[in-house]
């Protein structure tokens, strides 16, 4: 069964740090580019990173560059997104989801095949 299991979520204070991480199992992960997500109520979910499999190519949506670092362990199956200077404006549910597909930026949320549960992050001003 394929899972991804993101966590770390929870409420910080503006200009506070989180880290979330996203477990996979069930699939052959290190053949997955993986992409962060997030989406608040009445919105499309919107991309804001995404590393290759190898890890060589890592993108940013431009309102988290220099703040969001997204890393990938692929002999724990996992990858994570240390999210620094966080603002109230950050405040979403976050997803990590796979896609099969190789692309030079943060493909679509529809061309992702596996998605995890999302966890909430709140930043409080």
């Amino acid at each position: 069964e394929v899972q991804l299991v993101e966590s770390g979520g929870g409420l910080v204070q503006a200009g506070g740090s989180l880290r979330l991480s996203c477990a996979a199992s069930g699939f052959t992960f290190d053949d997955y580019p993986i992409g962060w997500f997030r989406q608040v109520p009445g919105k499309e979910r919107e991309g804001i990173s995404c590393i290759s499999s190898s890890d060589n190519s890592i993108y940013y949506e431009d309102s988290v560059k220099g703040r969001f670092t997204v890393t990938r362990d692929n002999a724990k199956n996992t990858v994570y997104l240390q999210m620094n200077s966080l603002k109230p404006e950050d405040t979403a549910v976050y997803y990590c989801a796979a896609t099969e597909l190789v692309a030079a930026g943060i493909l679509p949320w529809d061309e992702y095949d596996y998605w995890g549960q999302g966890t909430q992050v709140t930043v409080s001003s």
